[in-house]
Formats: C-alpha cells, structure tokens, sequence
C-alpha cells in the first residue's frame, strides 16, 4: 500500500477573499500528494468576526475521523461542533470513506489525507494548528506529528527514513501540526485482542467483509496488505517532541485496553500528557460533551 514521496502536499484550488475568510464554511476536495481527492469542510467557528481581523491568532482543530466515519456522520459532526467553540474547524473524510476517492489503507496512506487538510487549514490563514484523532485517525495524527514534526520518524507512509528537515519542501512545512491530540488509538498494530477488533480484521481481510464495509458501511478497503508496514504509533511518539501531545482514553474502551495508552504515553516519556477516563468507551460515540470542551480547551491554550 506505500510507495512515493511525502514531500509535496497539494493544496485546494479555493481561495476565499481575505473579507469573507472566516464568514462563511467552505466545502472542497483537496488533493492528496498521491493524487487522491479528500471532501473537506472548513468551518470558521462559532465566535462573531470581524472581517478586518486576521484569523492568524486563533487556532483550527483539523479533526481526523475513525475507520467508517465521514465529514457528515452525526458523531462527527458533533465534534466539529464541539470544537467550533474554541477556534475553527477542518473536517474531511479518509480516503474511500464517504464521498472522498481512493480505498482505505486503514492507516498508512492516511497521513497524506491528513497532512492535505493540515495545509488547507494553513491557507485559510491559521497560524496554529491542532491535529485531533479518533481510532484509526488517533493512530493517523501521531504518525502525522512525526512524519511532517521536527524530528521526521519516517518518509513517505511505509518509507524508512524521513527526508530530513532540510530536505523537505515548503509546501511539507505547511503541513506540519502544532499540537496533538490522540483519542482512542492504537498503540501497536494487527492487535486482536479483543471481540470489536477481530471483527474489524473480518472487515479488513476477508472478501465478505469488504462487501459489508463497501456497500453497508460506506467504505470502501484496499484488499492488498501493507507493505511496507508503516511504522507503529508506539515507534512514533518518541518522535513528536517538542509538539505538545494528548493521548486521551477511556478505560472502558472495548476495541483498545489500556495497556495501548499507557504504552503510547510511556513510549513519549515526560513529553505527553495522559488522561484515562473514568467509564468512557470508545472514540467519537463514547466522547461526552464535557470532554470535548476540555480537549477544546486544551488545544486553545497550546502555544504555536
């Protein structure tokens, strides 16, 4: 499933006037360095602005969804309603998920749709920039923050060794995140240690279960396996310093125990923060309101 470079982020073709930049959402298809198209939403926010003020002091939460969600499902837009209290919002679908091209790789191609809707939330004029992740998309934001951070973990999706931060283009640096916040991840890779995650393997692996995930889920799966295997998130977050990082967990999680975020924050050592919550489940369904305020504020108060 990996192959090419990482460098070069293609950005939309939209670009609001300066006056109506935060009036208004915008809805586009970005275009991923690898040529797949990404239905992307930015949303200004829920503040009243003034047209003259620059957006380049308020942060963006760009939201990465988990496996079968999309820019409309009802769990995620309520996350982005949840964030639009504290800055604007970025929402897209993960390539073959919803109306975006392209098939899931269920992880690892998945930091160049990511890494797309980073510079676009940078092209509407943000200066800081707060990469949040469910499931799948918690593996996708710290794998991200490695990739495009200060001390690149890997290249391309897949790729062993990252360009170097000399090496990498402009467009590359746009793409970059300034704080991280991880939901319901993955620490390491093929985990099935658990009755929701074997059936995902179904999904993922078996003929039968991609016709369910095409025609019942609205996803739509790469049938071929990684190869390479992209680095783990465990392997990753040493590698996120100094981004600031949040792994956040409930200990109630039936896809993911606990050991996963406890690994992922022993692995970042003093860097990141833990927060395991008390019967909280899994991802976007299981996050309380009350918890995505405090995330939105955490995120608010990082520094760029």
């Amino acid at each position: 499933m990996s192959a090419g470079t990482a460098g070069h982020v293609a950005r939309s073709t939209v670009r609001p006037n300066s006056e109506t930049i935060r009036r208004t959402p915008l809805r586009t298809f970005l275009h991923t360095d690898d040529g797949v198209t990404i239905d992307s939403v930015y949303e200004p926010g829920a503040a009243v602005y003034d047209a003259s003020r620059s957006p380049s002091g308020d942060p963006v939460f760009v939201v990465a969804h988990g496996f079968t969600g999309d820019v409309d499902k009802p769990h995620v837009r309520r996350v982005a309603e949840a964030f639009a209290q504290y800055g604007a919002v970025v929402t897209f679908s993960f390539r073959g998920h919803g109306a975006s091209g392209g098939r899931s790789t269920v992880g690892d191609r998945e930091v160049l749709d990511l890494a797309a809707g980073v510079a676009w939330a940078r092209a509407q004029g943000h200066a800081r920039v707060v990469t949040v992740g469910f499931s799948m998309g918690g593996s996708v934001v710290l794998r991200h923050a490695a990739l495009y951070g200060p001390r690149p973990s890997e290249g391309s999706p897949g790729d062993s060794d990252g360009p170097g931060r000399e090496g990498r283009t402009e467009a590359h640096m746009q793409a970059h995140t300034d704080a991280v916040v991880s939901v319901s991840a993955p620490a390491r890779w093929y985990y099935r240690g658990t009755a929701p995650m074997r059936k995902v393997h179904w999904l993922v692996t078996r003929p039968e279960g991609r016709l369910v995930g095409r025609y019942g889920l609205n996803t739509r799966i790469e049938r071929g396996g990684w190869d390479p295997v992209p680095l783990s998130p465990v392997e990753v977050v040493p590698c996120i310093a100094p981004t600031p990082l949040l792994i956040v967990h409930g200990d109630r999680d039936g896809y993911f125990p606990v050991d996963h975020p406890r690994m992922l924050a022993e692995a970042a050592g003093d860097h990141a923060e833990l927060w395991l919550e008390p019967g909280m489940g899994h991802a976007e369904h299981a996050s309380a309101d009350d918890l995505l305020a405090r995330i939105g504020r955490w995120g608010s108060a990082q520094e760029s």
